[in-house]
């Protein structure tokens, strides 16, 4: 991944915006600790802490998922609901997310409970920006029904364990980050990773059984200009590194 030379240095940063968005998309691309990420930027001679590529991270992954939210196609109409638990500090916290049809990730919402008022403040959120759903699918669990009857009652809601089986795969990578990461912080550094990480999937990891070696290998090249397009609108607000 390059991105043009004649893209302008970010104000207060030591590393051009190649460096940076180069580090920011191999954290969320594969599954690196920050140290990882220190040791294959030293080995192409760019010498950072882990600290500083912390902060990289910390700054630019919700600006790379907001450009990719932005400019995604339209979600389908049929979605996937689920949820699933994530300890922080000892405490339970609950992961809700949301998948399309094409078994791309629409949101994510890190909340305390699992109940009506979690269901119902996680599924104002989606409708606030997709729009009401044809069809919702859900597991069997009771909070979702009110709220589903009362802000999208057009909507078909389908509750069965074995047809959520397109989401439930949708946490795998989540589980694989909490083991390198040695589990999530806070709530909010939970919400602001997984938001990223999840969106940088959706453009980095098309369904390859689905499509043919040139159409990935097509795919690949459009994902790389995008994230190197949404380099290009980085803008620093804080110095880092």
């Amino acid at each position: 991944m390059s991105t043009p030379p004649t893209m302008p240095r970010l104000k207060g940063y030591r590393f051009p915006r190649e460096i940076v968005a180069y580090a920011v998309w191999v954290y969320h691309r594969f599954a690196p600790s920050t140290a990882d990420v220190q040791d294959l930027l030293a080995e192409r001679g760019v010498t950072v802490s882990r600290e500083t590529v912390r902060k990289w991270v910390n700054r630019f992954g919700c600006h790379f998922a907001n450009c990719i939210k932005r400019d995604r196609p339209p979600a389908a109409d049929k979605w996937h609901l689920d949820e699933a638990v994530i300890p922080i500090n000892g405490r339970k916290y609950w992961l809700w997310r949301a998948v399309d049809a094409n078994g791309d990730v629409l949101d994510i919402l890190v909340q305390p409970q699992r109940n009506a008022n979690a269901a119902r403040r996680f599924l104002k959120r989606l409708i606030a920006r997709f729009g009401e759903p044809r069809v919702v699918v859900t597991d069997r669990l009771r909070s979702y029904f009110k709220p589903i009857r009362e802000l999208a009652p057009n909507a078909d809601h389908r509750a069965h364990k074995g047809l959520n089986n397109r989401i439930e795969g949708s946490h795998r990578p989540t589980r694989r980050r909490e083991k390198v990461m040695g589990r999530f912080e806070s709530p909010r550094q939970a919400q602001r990773f997984l938001t990223a990480h999840d969106q940088a999937n959706t453009i980095f990891r098309p369904r390859r059984y689905r499509i043919s070696a040139i159409s990935y290998r097509h795919a690949r090249a459009d994902a790389f200009d995008l994230w190197n397009t949404y380099a290009a609108e980085m803008a620093a607000r804080e110095p880092g590194g």
